[in-house]
């Protein structure tokens, strides 16, 4: 395998798709809540994209930026900094207009004791952003969370299916965006609402946790037993080009790749490259969150890192002593507590 390093550099490449698409993509760009796990490789992308394409755009990011370092880091390849508490309303209002949005802010981990706070990211905070923001074009972050369990054998929840959030930060994602759709309809602002599920990297996300207990032979529970993955790149690239698929009334576009995987498998194919046998607790229930992403396959296509891939250049990185971003994602959780 190659150098690590450079293969990163090579899988995070912007595609001549996105080359393509942000050369049409009219106006700036503003990462709202870019301090997460997605924000800053989504504002690198963009900025790389940009260099591509020969063109001149501003790709800012807003985030309270409670770490300089992770501030001068997108600094250093050109990401316009802005620090702001999305909460404090003067603040937000300060923010530059602009004529293009990522909505990346939101809380997951540690809504359970902190209730008020997720609602208030979750669900107040979109009505205060979508009238700010009226006159640009949005692209939100939502989850698979919104969505109900379904049958592994369906093919996954679709954009028809009816949403049945389980647990407060999942009833609080459907907050955002029913508040979101509200506003698009109301302000003819054109919105699509991403809903994720789930992205993964070297670092963080499902493929990583199941490799990491396979290499420390902890024990896998398999009462869920399959999942749908999408490299983050590729989920990165799908977010900005959703900007010019964005409409009045608000769309909605489940995203993750194509394939409903079985953790088992995942889990033995890791077992195959660690020299390890998994081990697996508790029975298979039948059911799972899963996407059915059939229309983001039609509007973009398929990922272009394969799920093999995935798990190749995951194992490596871990035997080599790679980085992690320490948050799990609880793919596992069937109770929705956060």
């Amino acid at each position: 395998m190659k150098d690590l390093k450079t293969l990163e550099q090579e899988m995070t490449m912007p595609s001549e798709a996105l080359i393509h698409d942000m050369a049409k993509i009219e106006g700036d760009i503003l990462l709202l809540g870019i301090g997460g796990k997605m924000g800053p490789s989504m504002g690198k992308l963009a900025v790389d994209a940009c260099k591509a394409a020969g063109i001149e755009k501003r790709i800012i990011g807003a985030s309270r930026f409670s770490d300089q370092n992770a501030k001068r880091a997108l600094e250093d390849v050109g990401i316009e900094t802005i620090v702001c508490d999305l909460l404090d309303d003067e603040k937000l209002q300060n923010l530059p207009d602009v004529k293009n949005v990522i909505y990346l802010a939101g809380n997951k981990f540690g809504t359970t004791g902190n209730e008020g706070f997720t609602w208030a990211m979750n669900a107040y905070l979109p009505g205060r952003v979508a009238e700010k923001f009226k006159n640009s074009n949005l692209v939100v972050f939502s989850s698979g969370n919104v969505l109900p369990f379904v049958p592994v054998t369906s093919g996954g929840a679709s954009e028809e299916t009816t949403p049945d959030p389980i647990g407060e930060y999942a009833q609080s994602c459907l907050g955002r965006e029913r508040v979101f759709e509200y506003f698009a309809k109301k302000n003819k602002t054109k919105t699509l609402i991403y809903r994720l599920n789930y992205a993964v990297d070297f670092r963080y996300g499902v493929m990583m946790e199941i490799a990491k207990s396979v290499l420390n032979e902890n024990p896998i529970d398999l009462r869920t037993e399959n999942v749908n993955v999408i490299w983050q790149h590729d989920a990165n690239e799908i977010a900005i080009r959703s900007l010019l698929h964005a409409e009045a009334p608000a769309k909605i576009l489940n995203v993750t790749g194509p394939e409903i995987l079985s953790i088992r498998w995942i889990a033995n194919r890791f077992g195959e490259l660690f020299g390890k046998i998994p081990q697996f607790v508790n029975e298979p229930t039948g059911t799972a969150l899963l996407n059915n992403a059939s229309e983001s396959h039609r509007i973009f296509g398929y990922p272009k890192v394969s799920v093999r891939e995935i798990i190749d250049v995951t194992a490596a990185w871990m035997l080599q002593g790679g980085d992690e971003f320490g948050k799990s994602t609880h793919f596992q959780e069937r109770g929705g507590k956060f």
